[in-house]
């Protein structure tokens, strides 16, 4: 549909950039002077030269735009994990310990993949990165906890989005469906995964020097091109109890962040060392 209306907005200009005045070109007589020839050829060739370099300007122009990318998600995300705040895994290839456990509560605020829209989709990832995701590119285990809400086109969409957006290969990986609740109240922040049986956190914001928050700019979230910052808080709770694995956390790191990927290259990982 792009290129089809790019062809017809080109070709209007093509129309509009033709000689106005019409080139009449007489049949050679023995009266037709031929000082009078050689000025209608040369404005004959003029045109032509004017059409031929704007249709050479409209084929690099078309080649040159990008298209609209597959899929997109922008998604605002509620996030705690084992390390102590702030989690190294963002500047290093190995976490605090030989393990990184999180919960990570996501809704979907704007996106789509081909046809599906995604907007108000919701979803959970509980897991482990393990001690090789820097080094390996392979994480330990994941879980995908999806809403009731969200549909099965939805979910089919998400699947590989979320994949790409981490670009880790997972030893294990299980996907499940679970009631998924957000709350937040002031500082506190509060997030449950199957009314809380099967994971929660509990994050308090951290005031920073004014009393105003802290938020971390500049730095890259895993594979997605773009972000708001990592608006930083503390654990008072994060745990988990999924498919066989089991934590339990406080006073760890903790942030909100909203990030933007699409499909297209990655905006360069955790950590580019």
């Amino acid at each position: 549909m792009m290129i089809l209306l790019a062809n017809r907005r080109w070709q209007n200009l093509l129309n509009r950039s033709k000689i106005q005045s019409p080139v009449i070109l007489v049949r050679p007589s023995k009266s037709a002077p031929l000082r009078i020839l050689a000025h209608q050829m040369e404005v004959y060739m003029k045109s032509w030269k004017q059409i031929s370099l704007l249709s050479l300007c409209v084929v690099i122009l078309l080649a040159s735009t990008p298209g609209k990318p597959a899929w997109r998600m922008k998604a605002d995300y509620v996030e705690a994990c084992s390390c102590h705040l702030f989690c190294p895994c963002y500047f290093n290839k190995h976490a605090e310990h030989p393990y990184c456990e999180l919960n990570m509560a996501v809704k979907v605020r704007d996106g789509y993949s081909g046809n599906t829209d995604l907007a108000g989709a919701k979803y959970w990832l509980t897991g482990d990165l393990g001690d090789e995701w820097g080094t390996n590119k392979k994480g330990k285990w994941i879980v995908v906890s999806f809403d009731p809400s969200t549909n099965k086109e939805q979910r089919d969409a998400l699947a590989p989005m979320i994949l790409k957006t981490y670009g880790l290969e997972w030893k294990e990986l299980k996907v499940q469906e679970a009631p998924i609740q957000i709350d937040r109240a002031g500082d506190i922040v509060t997030a449950t995964l199957g009314g809380g049986q099967l994971a929660t956190m509990k994050l308090k914001r951290e005031e920073g020097a004014d009393g105003k928050g802290v938020v971390l700019k500049n730095v890259k979230y895993f594979g997605a091109q773009d972000n708001d910052g990592f608006d930083m808080y503390r654990s008072l709770e994060h745990s988990a109890n999924v498919q066989g694995h089991k934590f339990s956390y406080t006073d760890r790191n903790a942030f909100l962040i909203s990030i933007d990927t699409h499909e297209g290259e990655a905006g360069g990982g955790m950590s580019n060392k």
